[in-house]
């Protein structure tokens, strides 16, 4: 079985029929599939492509044709119309660390301080960058299959909070959450003395 992979598109363009702003396209892996028939095998080509805004929106999708350029389309399309929305602090890095997992595929994904980077590799690099993160650092510690990691990814972002959604969720101010959580770290300190 053939593979072909092309991790080095990356292409950023104006959507004008919707109306969009700038869309990074990245396509992480294009794969030659066979169907066995009565008279010999059917090929065609699956694609996983990964699109965003670079400003906190992201979206995966995937498709399949006998030519590769119909099966990028496809999978770009999917990825547009399952867009998810992820917080981000100061819009450069996650709000705190995270794990997410699908099938065999496990990732880690942590906040990092501003000038580190994108470290991940492969289709979790694909999906972060197209998400707008500047600053993370990720490791896949399962499987190494694109499809489980991208999946994977995306959960742990779903799984991403701001300080301002969970304080409407308890109905309070992000101010007292924060002043909250410092007092919290005092608090031994108190106790001591």
């Amino acid at each position: 079985m053939a593979r072909e992979e092309n991790r080095g598109r990356d292409r950023r363009r104006r959507d004008e029929d919707n109306g969009e702003p700038e869309l990074i396209d990245k396509l992480v892996q294009i794969n030659r599939v066979a169907k066995t028939v009565k008279g010999g095998r059917n090929f065609q080509f699956a694609a996983l492509a990964v699109v965003g805004d670079g400003k906190g929106k992201v979206g995966f999708g995937q498709g399949k044709a006998r030519e590769v350029p119909e099966a990028i389309r496809k999978s770009t399309e999917e990825a547009k119309k399952t867009m998810i929305r992820v917080p981000l602090r100061e819009g450069r890095t996650l709000h705190h660390d995270v794990k997410g997992r699908w099938g065999a595929g496990k990732v880690v994904l942590r906040a990092a301080p501003p000038g580190t980077g994108v470290i991940a590799g492969g289709p979790m690099r694909a999906v972060l960058e197209s998400l707008g993160v500047q600053d993370v650092v990720a490791k896949s510690t399962g499987s190494s299959n694109p499809y489980n990691m991208v999946r994977a990814t995306f959960e742990a972002l779903k799984a991403q909070n701001s300080p301002r959604s969970v304080a409407a969720k308890r109905g309070m101010k992000v101010a007292d959450l924060v002043d909250r959580r410092q007092d919290g770290a005092s608090v031994p300190e108190a106790i001591e003395s």
